[in-house]
């Protein structure tokens, strides 16, 4: 088995910034952590930035559209302007060139580009595994752990795993 892991829009404006999603001091250590332990296994990378509009807090090579995390050379940076990363051309076909057969998926929104993404890379064929404590998004109706929480369900029913981040081993 050969992994990604696909950091989905970890970016300065949702864990910086004026209106950070509510949990992202105990996010992103653990997002840190994820990404140093894919990297020391060799697992592929890719960081995945959203493009947002001129009024948005992700409009490009805007301070809050920059990756939290810097790439390292090798490393894949897709950007996209659709919550499926998968909608970007040529995606699956250059994780399946590198041999990957299992996403480890985490970042930003769980409801939104988190899922989506999930979802479009169980259709492209590879299997999935949210990182559970390691995405997180902002409230509405509901409280963003309750979010969370619900997105995991939907994962689970949908047939893809969660797994603790902490639990996550890339080899």
């Amino acid at each position: 088995m050969t992994f990604a892991l696909m950091f989905v829009d970890v970016q300065r404006n949702m864990l910086e910034g004026q209106a950070p999603v509510p949990d992202a001091a105990a996010v992103r250590p653990v997002l840190g952590r994820l990404l140093d332990r894919a990297r020391a296994a060799g697992a592929v990378v890719v960081l995945v930035l959203n493009d947002g509009g001129d009024e948005d807090p992700d409009r490009p090579f805007t301070p809050g559209w920059e990756p939290v995390f810097p790439h390292l050379d090798g490393e894949r940076v897709v950007r996209k302007t659709e919550a499926n990363a998968f909608s970007v051309p040529g995606l699956a076909d250059a994780l399946r060139s590198r041999g990957v057969t299992t996403l480890v998926v985490c970042g930003f929104q769980s409801q939104m580009c988190v899922l989506e993404t999930s979802l479009g890379g169980r259709r492209e064929g590879f299997g999935v595994i949210l990182a559970s404590g390691a995405h997180a998004t902002y409230p509405d109706r509901s409280g963003a752990a309750e979010i969370a929480a619900a997105v995991e369900r939907e994962h689970e029913s949908s047939g893809i795993k969660v797994s603790h981040a902490q639990g996550i081993d890339f080899r």
